[in-house]
């Protein structure tokens, strides 16, 4: 992996969403729905518990979760949503894909374009990034009491079936296969490890460094983005600083 914290841009996520926190329950509510399609047992379908897991992390209700899970096993009425993936350039060329769970197309794409073109970027063909990333399950395990040994978890994160694992200052950042993330995640907390984020995600292939004046312009799309409803993650190549 290239040596980039992908945990200094989830940090800065949680950071600005502590403040939206309606928003960030219903985005959670359409992940649970979109995996509780595909059956509403967690024993049996990994990406609900992951969506369920995400969203109990950031301290939504059980009823919230329970009512998502009841719409999309037929138990009760609500909205059907589709999921979407738009591709495009932010400022100095920086690739971006953003995830959108939707019920309605036209809506979102308006607001995503719109982000783009204020913000001195433009919106791709299906396709014209997503090459330049790789999923990944992705797991983090602070270390800032220094109290993990890093010979010790690299060993057990390899044990537990991780591809790759990064130490940077204060934490541990473990790579796996987007199927094996489970696995691995449950493994390392049978060991005594506390883990403070699961998700499976995009990872950059290589990372882009934009000019400083372009840097506000990315951090506004980004927010911009980030800010609507219906967009469930945006992934980037920017080498954001901390």
């Amino acid at each position: 992996m290239a040596g980039h914290s992908k945990w200094h841009n989830i940090q800065r996520r949680k950071n600005a969403q502590d403040a939206k926190r309606g928003k960030i329950f219903m985005r959670h509510a359409k992940a649970i729905y979109t995996a509780a399609k595909q059956g509403g047992d967690v024993t049996t379908n990994p990406a609900l518990r992951l969506a369920i897991d995400k969203a109990k992390a950031d301290n939504m209700p059980n009823d919230n979760i329970d009512r998502a899970i009841k719409k999309a096993t037929g138990t009760m009425d609500g909205a059907s949503y589709e999921e979407i993936t738009y591709e495009g350039y932010g400022p100095g060329g920086t690739a971006i894909i953003v995830h959108v769970l939707t019920d309605n197309r036209n809506r979102t794409a308006s607001e995503v374009r719109h982000a783009f073109t204020k913000n001195n970027g433009n919106l791709g063909e299906t396709g014209c990034v997503s090459f330049m990333f790789d999923r990944k399950g992705y797991i983090v395990i602070l270390n800032t009491d220094k109290s993990v040994n890093e010979e010790e978890i690299t060993l057990a994160a390899i044990e537990a079936g991780a591809e790759d694992i990064e130490a940077s200052d204060g934490l541990y950042e473990i790579y796996t296969l987007p199927e094996e993330l489970q696995a691995v995640a449950d493994q390392l907390r049978e060991a005594g490890y506390i883990i403070e984020e699961t998700e499976v995600t995009l990872i950059p292939q290589t990372y882009s460094q934009i000019r400083e004046e372009e840097q506000g312009k990315m951090l506004q799309l980004i927010d911009m983005l980030e800010d609507s409803e219906d967009v469930q993650d945006v992934h980037h190549n920017w080498e954001m600083t901390q």
